[in-house]
């Protein structure tokens, strides 16, 4: 049986393929689109995802969407009706595109599917759709390592619902309840970033970043006039002060008002009001967060919890969960957001509407690592470079290894693209640039010569898994940098008198540990633990790492820059390496060093060729 689940039109489009009830392979359309967050029909996610499988999608018995869109339109008019006369202009700009496109989504999509596979409309496999949360809850439980867990959905908003509970035991997963649109989470999180002059949808985790430079100034502020938290959790939203239900913006004057001013300007000075406003929300979003999830676990009765939904990709939050929470052990969906829906539609089909049992991985999830993606051999990377003028050396992994090992020691930036690609945000191995998290220079050098954008932006560690108590004040695993922890104490560097009166981003070069390029200004880490299971040459990579340095952690960031989708093919590896001050590029078994590289387009043009997040 094979199930391909889509998402699409909105942010994040991605396929997934399903068979027999095993994730076969899942992608974002951004990845071969080249356009960050691409909303498209994803026809090359599509493709991928067929090919790996080796099927023709004459061999597809059902392709489910994960999105309903005519309750999402019926939502939309009953929104603009409690609303009127205000939002006019928003509703003029939004019907043609729902009467043309969304209203009639079925009819689009099998327009789409029978121009990408060449089929008549009768010969397509059979078409379903979940709801939206349906499918993200799927996307958390179904993969997850529980047999019985408790699944808590935070976004921004689906059909109707922004929050929702679910609970799931063995194939299994049943609604409890949910907060409805206006009163979302996951919008006023974005209002925040909206405010502070990031982009919506793409930002937030850059308000999360810029959280611990900030004082909690304007906590009771937002307590008082943007939103009623009861002690369960529930909440609901002053929305005088925002503008997202009808309008072209996240916020208003109102707003504008009660923070004294207007939005921040994108790429602008980020001042200390925009960390405070940032570790203020954090704060608030934490606090809800806690309370929803101590109220699930007293309603329900169950030791684990599963999680997905854009808010899901908060780690700080999930870190706290974890500390802090009732829960014994929780799960995270690596692609919380939009794109997970594709696999959580996908799932959905196979246990619900099929009603198939359900094998549980008690040791690992289902995931695979989240390498889900496409795969190049060392022949197809040298077709490619041998097109170029790239000057390249094959290797063995016994002969490479070692001496990347020392190449990273030496304090170099490496490009590392190495067998199939992440599915997710999130960079894990796959597509990465890679550093030595032990130099007090990485994080500036990473962020201002290679990715090209905001110096307080954190780096994650890559640890081995076996190793993560040692550095990190964690005991579990965390495969996906979902969750935060605190570096170890006997890690930290103590700070002067004078260092410790710094205030704001004037903390953002001091060395707080041992491990300074991955330790934030609050003493915390976003951790991925890096497993021989799941990815055994990265593993050995840090292997070889440690055995030279007695320290088994490196920086871990996508390989990228500011505004590009994490690259996908040996060209995208190489031009993104040619264009920035990366010292050397590994793809598989092939290594090249920038030295030996002929001179670089000089022209900074490209940087335009990708509009900055």
């Amino acid at each position: 049986m094979i199930i391909l689940g889509l998402s699409a039109y909105y942010h994040d489009s991605a396929a997934a393929l399903v068979v027999d009830g095993d994730i076969i392979a899942a992608a974002q359309e951004e990845r071969f689109t080249r356009k960050k967050h691409d909303p498209s029909f994803p026809e090359n996610a599509i493709a991928y995802c067929l090919h790996e499988a080796g099927v023709e999608l004459t061999a597809v018995n059902y392709v489910v969407f994960y999105d309903k869109p005519l309750v999402k339109f019926d939502r939309l008019l009953e929104t603009y009706l409690a609303y009127a006369p205000r939002g006019f202009k928003s509703f003029i700009a939004a019907m043609p595109i729902w009467l043309k496109e969304k209203l009639f989504l079925k009819r689009t999509l099998k327009k789409e599917l029978m121009a990408l596979s060449h089929l008549e409309e009768k010969q397509l496999p059979t078409l379903l759709f979940t709801e939206h949360h349906q499918a993200h809850a799927a996307s958390a439980f179904y993969p997850s390592p529980f047999e019985k867990a408790v699944v808590l959905c935070l976004d921004g908003v689906g059909e109707w619902a922004t929050s929702s509970v679910w609970l799931g035991e063995g194939a299994q997963l049943t609604p409890q309840w949910s907060i409805n649109f206006p009163h979302s989470l996951g919008l006023l999180y974005s209002a925040f970033t909206y405010y502070a002059g990031f982009k919506v949808n793409s930002g937030e985790y850059k308000l999360m970043g810029l959280a611990p430079y900030g004082e909690p100034q304007y906590v009771d502020l937002i307590r008082k006039h943007l939103i009623d938290v009861k002690e369960d959790g529930t909440f609901r939203l002053d929305m005088r002060y925002f503008n997202y239900a009808t309008g072209l913006t996240m916020t208003n004057r109102r707003f504008d008002r009660l923070f004294g001013g207007p939005p921040r300007q994108s790429e602008s000075e980020v001042t200390q009001k925009e960390m405070d406003l940032a570790r203020s929300i954090q704060v608030v979003t934490e606090e809800i967060i806690l309370k929803l999830v101590k109220t699930i676990h007293r309603e329900l009765e169950c030791d684990y919890l599963c999680l997905a939904g854009g808010v899901a990709l908060n780690c700080v939050s999930n870190g706290r969960i974890l500390r802090e929470g009732p829960f014994k052990d929780i799960w995270i969906q690596p692609a919380a957001g939009d794109a997970g829906g594709a696999l959580g539609a996908a799932l959905s089909v196979w246990y619900d509407y099929l009603d198939k049992p359900r094998k549980v991985h008690n040791a690992q999830d289902s995931m695979q690592g989240a390498y889900l993606g496409k795969r190049f051999s060392n022949q197809e990377i040298k077709q490619y470079l041998d097109t170029t003028e790239g000057v390249y050396q094959e290797l063995t992994d016994d002969q490479l290894l070692p001496q990347l090992a020392d190449i990273l020691a030496g304090n170099n930036v490496v490009g590392w693209f190495s067998g199939r690609m992440e599915f997710g945000p999130r960079a894990l191995g796959g597509r990465s640039i890679i550093g030595d998290a032990r130099s007090p220079k990485m994080q500036s050098i990473m962020n201002l010569k290679i990715k090209y954008r905001e110096s307080f932006r954190p780096f994650a560690p890559a640890v081995k898994a076996e190793c993560v108590s040692e550095w990190f004040d964690i005991d579990r695993a965390s495969p996906y940098m979902l969750l935060v922890a605190p570096v170890k104490k006997d890690k930290w560097l103590e700070m002067t008198n004078e260092q410790q009166a710094l205030f704001g981003i004037e903390r953002l070069n001091i060395a707080r540990s041992t491990i300074p390029a991955v330790t934030h200004v609050d003493y915390s880490a976003r951790i991925q633990t890096i497993h021989q299971e799941t990815n055994s040459r990265f593993y050995q990579l840090i292997d070889q790492f440690e055995q030279k340095t007695q320290c088994p952690v490196l920086i871990n960031t996508s390989f990228n820059v500011r505004g590009e989708p994490i690259v996908n093919t040996p060209e995208d590896a190489y031009r993104c390496f040619m264009r920035t001050e990366m010292d050397y590029l590994v793809m598989e078994n092939v290594i090249l060093a920038k030295s030996d590289q002929p001179l670089a387009d000089q022209n900074d043009t490209w940087q335009e060729e990708f509009e900055l997040d």
